[in-house]
């Protein structure tokens, strides 16, 4: 079954799926197992990531393409050919004790049924951002995995990756002394006929999968949430790549505190990811800033330049975030980056394309 297939079974099946009992952590020396669900090009990094870790596995695969991509990836990691499911047997993931949690790194406008039907039979949920494609979604997330009580965390890898754990300590320390300001913005070019060009499958255009990065970046140094914002759409390109999302967006935004941010995001432009942080007495600036590694700080702390060049290699990031979020499992906690979190995010998204004059909800 393909992506455009999905939608023919996804309501009966939601509507018929009871809930279960609450979900188990695992003992305290099994690793916590993960069932990946869409085994697209994240999906294949999520893995390779669990492949060389002690806590988090890959125990089960969901794909429309068992014979194919389900095989190849079950002879990777060794998964028994018992354990590849496809999108219509997706809730008999209920009944295998090897699977604690999910990993759905489907495309966005999927990511709330899976985390549903996740929930609904008792498994623990990471879904890769952006959460949704709308608030409400996001807030139908929530409860449903409240009210199942399994957890719920985005895939937000940047706030495991070291380096900007260490942006964020400088930052509490006063080492730039108070944040006067940031500047930011993701780009890249997305070839005609990918999911992320459909509307129905990617929910909008390049802030919901490029420029949510400076956007959150900004709400998690910060731990404040923008009230008001400007921003401008625009399409330059006319090829007909762009005729259902937007090409590129700027926007601005103001923080409770004062502090104003001015960021940028395209489909259609070739630039390496930033984010500058100003203080009034030194600035850091990450450039590469969003890439799986090579994250790059410089800035001048307490009146001394840094540099500082993360050594992480791919796919180290998503090692963390899985680690984390077994860890969590594991001791019962919260994970740091948790619904809420991508809620946060949807409602400034929801905030940018207004202001734009192009909402998407």
């Amino acid at each position: 079954m393909d992506r455009r297939q999905f939608t023919k079974t996804s309501a009966l099946a939601l509507a018929a799926t009871p809930l279960r009992s609450f979900a188990q952590a695992p003992g305290p020396q099994k690793p916590v197992g993960f069932a990946a669900v869409g085994l697209g090009s994240i999906s294949d990094i999520f893995m390779r990531a669990c492949a060389n870790s002690q806590t988090a596995k890959i125990t089960a695969l969901v794909t429309g393409h068992p014979a194919e991509k389900g095989s190849k990836y079950a002879a990777m990691y060794g998964i028994p050919q018992t354990s590849i499911y496809t999108y219509e047997q997706y809730e008999r993931l209920a009944d295998n004790k090897d699977v604690d949690a999910v990993y759905i790194g489907l495309p966005n406008s999927m990511h709330c049924e899976y985390t549903v039907r996740a929930a609904r039979i008792g498994k623990h949920v990471l879904c890769e951002k952006p959460m949704a494609v709308s608030s409400a979604e996001c807030r139908t997330m929530i409860q449903e995995c409240r009210t199942a009580n399994v957890k719920l965390m985005i895939a937000y890898r940047v706030h495991y990756d070291p380096t900007w754990q260490q942006a964020m300590q400088i930052i509490d320390s006063g080492g730039i002394g108070d944040i006067q300001s940031f500047q930011g913005g993701f780009f890249n070019q997305q070839r005609a006929g990918t999911w992320r060009l459909s509307r129905k499958l990617g929910g909008g255009g390049s802030v919901l999968d490029l420029g949510i990065y400076p956007l959150n970046a900004i709400r998690h140094l910060t731990r404040e949430e923008p009230t008001s914002f400007t921003a401008v759409v625009s399409t330059r390109d006319f090829s007909g790549r762009f005729a259902e999302v937007e090409q590129s967006v700027e926007w601005t935004m103001k923080l409770p505190s004062g502090i104003i941010a001015s960021c940028g995001c395209s489909y259609g432009q070739i630039a390496p990811g930033f984010l500058t942080i100003n203080g009034d007495k030194g600035y850091l600036q990450m450039q590469p800033a969003f890439l799986y590694d090579g994250v790059h700080m410089v800035g001048r702390v307490n009146g001394q330049p840094i540099d500082v060049l993360g050594t992480g290699k791919s796919p180290f990031q998503f090692a963390l975030e899985a680690e984390h979020f077994a860890d969590c499992i594991r001791q019962n906690k919260r994970p740091e980056s948790p619904g809420e979190e991508g809620l946060k995010d949807m409602l400034a998204i929801e905030a940018i394309y207004k202001a734009g004059g192009t909402p998407i909800a």
